[in-house]
Parts: structure tokens; C-alpha cells; sequence
């Protein structure tokens, strides 16, 4: 995990400066494909999703390793050879739990983050799931595991493989002649973030094209039908985290008061989207049926709540590159705690963003712990003792944290005076 911590050190703001040149040439181009909190919204998703991965907050049911041991007929030298069978392997590992997830209901509640955004762009690329805390995909290596891959080389590209996915996520480059074949490109990635009916469920594949043009699920980006993003029930936040269990707690919700005990336990793992008739005609919900009326999520913010939420984003973001430059001093209890704090931050200044007057009193009490976090005997001793410089910044951002919210939620009254 500290090896993944450090690459992730190199990655993330390699990410941040392509998202930065892609806005700039949107903007040259007169053709910008971001708005300013969706954009924070998905920042602060990569971050959710970073760490479930370096805190390890999955359950493995079944491991790699245990695969091999189990099945594995041949065995592969290290060599060229077992690198491409082995990213071969891991994409076709990734069509089929792409696949589940966009198929089955309880699934799809641990991918709708990925969709969730109503703009396409790079930065769409780092809505990850946060939910996703069952680790069950190894069951799709099993052709991987047969013919003796190693597990270290399935490790080692399991990452660089997600990586390679990131580019593709842009309105920018256009189709790409004979690459269209057998890669994914961005062409094929726009239809498959579409919510147009002919674009549905489509182009499923992460790098190469032909498993949907084995497999039934490909689907040309046509010029006559502008690709619409989203998802059919919008989430209508910024909120990751809500984002990230929204979906189940709408089956928790329908299995719960459906009349019907077959229902009860079925829903589950029927197609996405479906309801029981009773729960669907008693508690309608509101999708999207025509693409081109549909109106995206944009509540009001004004100059003074968008910088207060860059100043969070910005802060949060620096707790969690001091988190991963210095994994291995914290010990995994410390990891977990500091790991809660940055999450607890992206929660409270999402639900701002948002625009939930309950919010801010949730902002202020989330910098009292913030401060309280780093003053109580042992962690003051623990955080001085290991990492001075981390101690005082975070007392420092957590008091500018406080006092600018607290200047926002007046703001706010004021405003509401002024309205009434």
C-alpha cells in the first residue's frame, strides 16, 4: 500500500494539470465542458475513492491468490509475454464486472458515482467509487489464474490499467480512424455515459473495443444524436458520499415497504432500476423520460461560496497528499482517523455546496472536531512527536476553516433577511 501511496503522489496532480489544460483549451475553443462545483464534486470524489483504496476498507471475499493456487495449469516466466496475457486478462476482467454493475441493482449502486455528473470531461474521470467494499472481481481472473499469472504482475497492472482509462473522458478529440476497432476511445466513452436510449448500457469495454463488439454491447457514436449525460434518476447533489449510497438506500427503502416477501428478497438483484409495482405506484420518483428537457443540477453560488468551497477542496486536498506522503508514520489506526477527518470535509463542504442550510451548522461543528482532533492529549502527543509540521497545519486549516465559515453562514442569513 505505501508503494501505491507514493505513485499516487505522482498521478493525482499529473491528473489536476491535463483536467487545467483541458479547461483552458475549452475556454480557447469556446466550447467549455466544465462548471465550477460539478468539477469540485468529482475532485472530491477521486479523494473518496483514493482513500477506501489506501485505508484498505474492502473485504476481500476472494483473492487472486487463492485463484492461482487453486487453478493454475501452467506457469508463466516473467517475461513480455505474461505482461500482455496479463493485461489482456485484466481487461476482460473489467468488461464483465463493468458489465454486472451496470446490470444488476444492487451493483449499480457502487458505479452510479461514475455516471452521476451531468458533464463529460476529464475530471469525470475521477468520480471512483467509494462503496465499492465487497471484493469479489477476482472471480473474472479466473483465465488469468488458469494459466499462471503471476499475482504480483496482476498487481502491478491492476493499477496502471485503471490509469490508462483516464484520457478517453473528453468532448475534445473526435473519432480516431482505424483505432476505433479495437481500442476505447473517446467517441466510444461518450456514448457509454450517455443516457440516450440508443446509447444505454453500451461500449462497456475499459481498453479494448472488441469485448463489446464480441459480446453485443457496442454502439457507434452517432452524429445525429448528441450524447446526453448523466443518469436516468439524477442525484441532484454534490455530495460523493450521498452519491455513493444513494442507490442502495432506494432499495433499502423499496424492500422495506413493499408488500410482497418475494419482492423482499428478489429486488436485489433484479435488472437496474427495477421496482416492485406496489413501492413504484405508492412512492413515485422522478426520472428522466425526455433527454432534451432535462435540467441540470446547478444550484445558486455566488463568488463568496465558490471560493469558500475552492479554499475546502484546496485544504481537504492537502490533508490527503500529507496522508499519503507520510503513510507509513501514521500506523493503521492513525491512517483510519485522519482518513475519517478528510472524509467528514468532503461530506460537510459538498452539503454547502449544495446549498443545505443545515449545513453549515454541520461545517461548524466538523472544524471543532477538526481542532479537537489534533488538541486532545494523545493525539497532540502522537502528531507532535512524528509529524510537528502536520500539527500545525492542521490547526491552522481547521481555524481558517471555522472562522470563513462562520462568515458564510452570517453571509447567508443576511441574504435571507434581505430576500424576506
Amino acid at each position: 500500500m505505501e508503494v501505491y501511496a507514493n505513485v499516487l503522489l505522482w498521478v493525482i496532480p499529473i491528473f489536476i494539470v491535463l483536467i487545467l489544460i483541458e479547461i483552458v483549451y475549452g475556454h480557447i475553443k469556446k466550447k467549455q465542458t466544465y462548471t465550477y462545483m460539478d468539477t469540485l464534486s468529482s475532485l472530491s470524489s477521486g479523494m473518496t475513492n483514493i482513500l477506501k483504496d489506501i485505508l484498505g476498507l474492502v473485504v476481500v471475499v476472494i483473492s487472486y491468490p487463492y485463484l492461482l493456487g487453486k487453478l493454475s495449469i501452467f506457469t508463466i516466466e516473467n517475461s513480455l509475454l505474461v505482461y500482455i496475457v496479463a493485461f489482456i486478462c485484466v481487461d476482460f476482467s473489467g468488461y464483465w464486472t463493468h458489465r454486472l454493475n451496470h446490470k444488476i441493482n444492487l451493483f449499480w449502486n457502487q458505479h452510479i458515482i461514475h455516471h452521476s455528473s451531468e458533464e463529460f470531461n476529464l475530471a469525470c474521470a475521477l468520480r471512483q467509487s467509494f462503496s465499492d467494499l465487497i471484493g469479489y472481481t477476482a472471480l473474472f481472473l479466473i483465465p488469468a489464474a488458469v494459466v499462471g499469472v503471476p499475482a504480483e504482475v496482476i498487481t502491478l497492472l491492476a493499477p496502471l490499467h485503471l490509469f490508462g482509462q483516464f484520457w478517453y473522458h473528453t468532448q475534445h478529440i473526435g473519432k480516431l480512424g482505424f483505432l476505433e476497432y479495437f481500442l476505447v476511445t473517446p467517441s466510444q466513452h461518450r456514448v457509454h455515459h450517455a443516457i440516450n436510449p440508443i446509447y444505454i448500457d453500451k461500449n462497456l469495454a475499459p481498453i479494448f473495443c472488441v469485448w463489446d463488439r464480441w459480446f453485443g454491447t457496442f454502439q457507434e457514436e452517432l452524429a445525429d444524436e448528441p450524447p446526453v449525460y448523466g443518469v436516468l434518476k439524477p442525484v441532484r447533489t454534490w455530495n460523493p458520499i450521498i452519491i455513493n449510497f444513494q442507490h442502495l438506500w432506494g432499495l433499502i427503502f423499496d424492500a422495506w415497504y413493499t408488500r410482497s416477501w418475494k419482492e423482499k428478497l428478489t429486488l436485489w438483484w433484479q435488472p437496474t432500476g427495477y421496482r416492485p409495482i406496489d413501492v413504484k405506484e405508492r412512492f413515485p420518483r422522478k426520472l428522466v423520460t425526455e433527454i432534451n428537457e432535462m435540467e441540470k443540477y446547478n444550484p445558486q453560488a455566488g463568488v463568496l461560496k465558490r471560493s469558500w468551497a475552492l479554499f475546502q477542496w484546496l485544504g481537504t486536498t492537502s490533508m490527503l497528499f500529507l496522508l499519503l506522503a507520510n503513510y507509513p508514520d501514521f500506523g493503521n489506526f492513525q491512517a483510519l482517523l485522519f482518513g475519517g477527518l478528510i472524509l467528514l470535509s468532503i461530506s460537510g463542504y459538498t452539503s454547502v455546496m449544495d446549498g443545505h442550510h443545515w449545513a453549515y451548522n454541520f461545517e461548524i461543528a466538523r472544524n471543532f472536531i477538526g481542532l479537537l482532533f489534533f488538541i486532545i492529549p494523545n493525539q497532540n502527543i502522537f502528531y507532535l512527536g512524528t509529524m510537528p509540521w502536520l500539527f500545525y497545519f492542521g490547526l491552522t486549516y481547521f481555524s481558517l476553516s471555522l472562522m470563513s465559515s462562520l462568515f458564510l453562514d452570517e453571509r447567508l442569513k443576511i441574504n435571507l433577511l434581505n430576500e424576506g
